[in-house]
């Protein structure tokens, strides 16, 4: 059956690859995974934000996509070494620090897509998810981390398990199986999505087969990082049920809500 996550979107999914910084200009400073870039993308439509989380020094489940500070800062630090109100501090001139509890509170229409980037985000996500699991899908590269998760919701009492992506070796082995023409029946027990590149290192992950293969099975495809509208009607038409895209109101005027 159709997860809860899914039911009543439009259709196809449009998900905001962390948040929308562009409406609020190149130079605007604002950052991903911002409070505004939130904002900007539920302000142009977006009922899907593509997120990531780290945990500070402090033990807070976090907005953040790096494993360090560098990217954005020049710190070369790691986000587990650095205190919660530091952070804030950082994010206060570039759209504001949210922790995974504040961004569920201040958006309580939007469906959070959130990737779980550390193994020590899993224990403590469980009961700040465990009332939110209808509008959370839960993925990783890492399975593992995926599944701790999972499993800590289910020991926070949760009555619904959140909807949940396949890690890079589900991904992996749906592609070898689909190729094979073998069931996948066990691969995508209890797995609602896939999320994968176009390609991968020159390989091509996204083909017909596991497109058939996810769907007899009820499991959506979402395609990464996809900002040209070109590109999206292509893989639209291609069966794609959904597009991450750093450009949610691009993609929300290519396809209109019917």
């Amino acid at each position: 059956m159709t997860h809860p996550y899914f039911s009543k979107a439009r259709h196809p999914r449009v998900l905001a690859h962390r948040g929308l910084i562009t409406a609020a200009g190149e130079d605007s400073g604002v950052w991903e995974n911002s409070a505004a870039a939130f904002g900007a993308a539920h302000a142009a439509g977006a009922e899907f934000i593509e997120t990531d989380c780290q945990v500070t020094a402090d033990g807070d489940v976090v907005l953040f996509h790096d494993a360090t500070l560098q990217r954005l800062t020049g710190d070369a630090r790691a986000v587990r070494e650095v205190g919660t109100r530091e952070l804030r501090a950082t994010f206060a001139d570039h759209g504001g620090l949210l922790t995974v509890a504040e961004a569920l509170a201040s958006f309580p229409e939007v469906r959070f897509n959130i990737d779980v980037k550390t193994p020590a985000a899993a224990e403590p996500l469980g009961p700040i998810l465990a009332e939110h699991t209808h509008r959370v899908l839960i993925t990783s590269f890492s399975d593992a981390n995926r599944r701790a998760t999972l499993d800590a919701v289910r020991r926070s009492g949760a009555s619904l398990r959140p909807a949940t992506s396949g890690g890079s070796r589900t991904i992996a082995a749906l592609r070898a199986y689909s190729a094979l023409h073998l069931s996948p029946a066990g691969i995508l027990r209890e797995i609602d999505a896939l999320q994968i590149p176009e390609r991968h290192s020159g390989i091509r992950v996204l083909t017909p087969a596991l497109v058939r293969a996810a769907h007899r099975f009820g499991v959506e495809i979402h395609v990464w990082t996809v900002n040209d509208p070109d590109d999206m009607h292509r893989l639209v038409g291609s069966g794609v049920d959904g597009i991450v895209t750093d450009r949610a109101d691009v993609a929300l005027r290519a396809f209109p809500a019917l």
